[in-house]
């Protein structure tokens, strides 16, 4: 390869020349130049996606679509209603036998054999239907229990669920007693009039995202789980309320341990069981969807839970079924004590693949956030790893990179939006991978978003070890404004990781116990409070004006919910607790924690109508450190931001590049957003033609202590 030698910035470079690779470096490079030098790594890997993309489809005989759902029609079981057949296939290369038992057989382990119909170990069955009054029925009545016996080399005879079972449940007191607490198959199979017929169509496309990040069983304000029907109930009224416009599911795919968060996935296929039935979930997206809000899925591809008898782990008897192998020092996470896919493998790719199409399909879900990405992408799963954004962390012979993983996530990202027109997808990744959301033409990942996973960090950060007169106005903005070029990243000012138990939320490092005493306005309203409602309100309009694309809340969040979140466990004594999210709080007009859910409604509103989300980048005119003042311009919109802890500002010259007439179309300091009303919102504000801090005009505001104001041209 033929090269030239270019300057950038005062660093020598490597700039290819007269050489053809698989994607449009040229674009790539007008995005960034620094990547030139590892080109023929980024075109290794993007050839090696192709090829892999040419096997998957038969070299586009068929589409990815088309084998993405031939992983979950043609793999577990095919129902037909019209001969009331029934098929199961299941691949398990390790079996000698496998035999399909259950509540339909009395638990024989004899009768129904599964026929080995392939070299690799594929096994099939079908289950004709039997007489029931003298008309044909299924020989497995719905929601029965299931299970697979398989035959190892040894004689051993083992007992897993079905890996593509669509429900899974905990056992009753007398299972519990007899088996264990291990979750138990169902054949899901409802009459036709109590499957769940969606009525509305997909959502139209979003491109200013303000995600509310919900996790269904918390939803509740007892304590108990909340099902999906007080989800579609209670809690989608207030999203709706609030302006957020999608909804990113947590914890759906079926975990048999409630704590893990749903991060320990045992059945893949199985939408979890604790909340209610699938009819439930889709009934809850379709309510969603008639709101014209879009639903994500929070998918877990990154690992799996290591449970045995009901999760995927020795599913064959071998450790290494869609797994690497213990032996090959690859497959267990070494922080999560779990198990790690192995992308290489056709029946892993099958696998994943047919999930994503099949929650696509089945459930309508309209995208995805992907967990764990920076673990899939990384041989050292970025377990004890800096990341210091040093390019050769992440191409060249010394990084240590997993390319099939990367692969994998291209074409995960091909299906999503080969499937749906509108589809969605996020990755959480902390590592700064280079191309992680940029298009695949381009050689990038193919992700819509990225998550900006630095900023909640450094908020906390600030509030735990800063005073608020020592706060680095430079830094706050460097870290809101740090992504790379093209690449969208969601904001958020903190999210699930921060309410967590062990951890503090923002309303919580603000005002801590005082929340619990000092709320109510009957009575004074204490330094405490008084600066953790103005701060929290800052905070989160900062946050989402100028931290990213798109932007992120946690249910409760908002309104600074005044608990952590604890799942029960053997340590609270199975308390429920601590799970659950108290929305009466903000029902109460005694309460003050109503003035921050009316200022988050009116962001999001505000948002909604002037749309700086999703826009280019904003440009920052002002960081003053004495002054403690954020002054910068975004879609036409000037956002003015004083952090200070005392002083107010009269006649405060502020820079604006667009000349006319301003108007203030978002106050912080509003009554009604907990705030004193020191803003005449009827005020007009003219600009000067004097040129200020590198703006062509100026204008002068009153801008008090901790307050924030949005203005628009009139």
């Amino acid at each position: 390869m033929s090269s030239t030698a270019v300057s950038l910035n005062g660093e020598s470079i490597i700039e290819p020349k007269n050489t053809v690779f698989s994607f449009d470096s040229e674009k790539l490079l007008n995005i960034d130049q620094y990547l030139s030098p590892f080109l023929d790594d980024i075109n290794k890997r993007h050839i090696d996606y192709l090829d892999k993309k040419a096997v998957l489809t038969s070299n586009n005989k068929v589409s990815l679509t088309e084998f993405s759902r031939d992983g979950y029609q043609n793999y577990g079981f095919t129902i037909d209603s019209k001969t009331k057949s029934i098929s199961l296939t299941e691949w398990a290369a390790n079996a000698v036998k496998m035999f399909l038992i259950g509540d339909f057989n009395s638990w024989n382990e004899t009768s129904h054999e599964m026929n080995r119909v392939s070299e690799y170990g594929h096994f099939n069955i079908n289950v004709p239907p039997v007489n029931n009054k003298g008309e044909d029925d299924f020989a497995i009545p719905h929601d029965a229990k299931i299970k697979l016996m398989l035959v190892l080399p040894s004689g051993e005879k083992i007992y897993r669920l079905p890996t593509h079972v669509e429900r899974a449940t905990q056992p009753d007191d007398d299972a519990l007693k007899l088996f264990g607490p291990s979750y138990e198959g169902r054949f899901w199979n409802p009459s036709l009039k109590d499957r769940y017929v969606f009525k509305q169509p997909r959502p139209k496309r979003v491109d200013d995202l303000k995600i509310y990040e919900s996790h269904v069983g918390i939803g509740s304000i007892e304590p108990k789980i909340g099902t999906f029907d007080n989800f579609t109930e209670n809690v989608l009224p207030k999203i709706i309320d609030l302006g957020y416009n999608c909804i990113q599911l947590m914890a759906i795919m079926e975990h048999a341990y409630y704590a893990s968060f749903g991060y320990q996935i045992t059945s893949f296929y199985a939408a979890s069981s604790r909340y209610g039935s699938p009819e439930d979930l889709k009934k809850l997206i379709d309510a969603c969807h008639e709101k014209n809000i879009t639903v994500l899925l929070d998918i877990v591809h990154s690992h799996a839970s290591k449970n045995v008898s009901d999760g995927l782990n020795n599913f064959d008897g071998s450790n290494h079924h869609l797994f690497h192998s213990i032996e090959s020092g690859r497959g267990e996470h070494p922080l999560w004590d779990s198990c790690l896919f192995d992308y290489s493998k056709y029946e892993t790719l099958k696998f994943l693949l047919g999930n994503i199409a099949y929650y696509i399909d089945e459930y309508q879900f309209d995208g995805f956030r992907f967990d764990g990405v920076t673990s899939m992408l990384y041989k050292h799963h970025g377990s004890g790893f800096g990341f210091s954004g040093d390019y050769h962390e992440y191409f060249g012979d010394n990084a240590s990179v997993d390319v099939d993983a990367v692969t994998y996530l291209t074409l995960a990202n091909d299906l999503v939006h080969e499937m749906l027109e509108n589809g969605i997808t996020i990755a959480e990744d902390v590592s700064g991978y280079p191309g992680l959301a940029l298009p695949t033409k381009l050689g990038g990942v193919g992700f819509d978003y990225k998550l900006n996973m630095a900023v909640p960090d450094m908020w906390i950060k600030l509030l735990k070890e800063v005073s608020d007169e020592n706060w680095d106005m430079g830094n706050i903005v460097q870290n809101l404004t740090n992504r790379r070029y093209k690449e969208k990243v969601i904001c958020y000012s903190e999210s699930h990781d921060q309410a967590l138990v062990g951890d503090k939320t923002l309303a919580f490092w603000l005002m801590d116990s005082s929340m619990y005493t000092e709320m109510s306005i009957l009575g004074p309203l204490t330094p405490v409070i008084d600066r953790g409602i103005a701060l929290h309100k800052m905070i989160r309009l900062l946050t989402q004006s100028l931290g990213g694309e798109g932007y992120l809340n946690f249910m409760g969040n908002e309104f600074g919910h005044p608990e952590w979140l604890d799942f029960p466990t053997q340590r609270n004594g199975q308390s429920y607790q601590y799970a659950r999210r108290q929305y009466n709080l903000v029902d109460d007009d005694l309460l003050r924690y109503k003035h921050l859910y009316q200022f988050d409604k009116a962001m999001n509103k505000c948002e909604d109508k002037y749309k700086w989300l999703n826009s280019p980048q904003a440009y920052v005119s002002l960081k003053h450190e004495s002054d403690k003042m954020i002054v910068f311009e975004r879609n036409g919109l000037l956002f003015i931001f004083n952090f200070h802890p005392q002083n107010s500002y009269t006649d405060y010259k502020v820079g604006v590049e667009v000349p006319g007439k301003y108007k203030v179309i978002l106050n912080s300091d509003r009554v009604e957003y907990g705030g004193h009303n020191r803003i005449d919102e009827s005020v007009e504000y003219f600009t000067s033609n004097q040129s200020w801090c590198n703006r062509s005009n100026n204008l002068q505001v009153y801008i008090p202590s901790r307050v924030a104001l949005v203005l628009a041209k009139d």
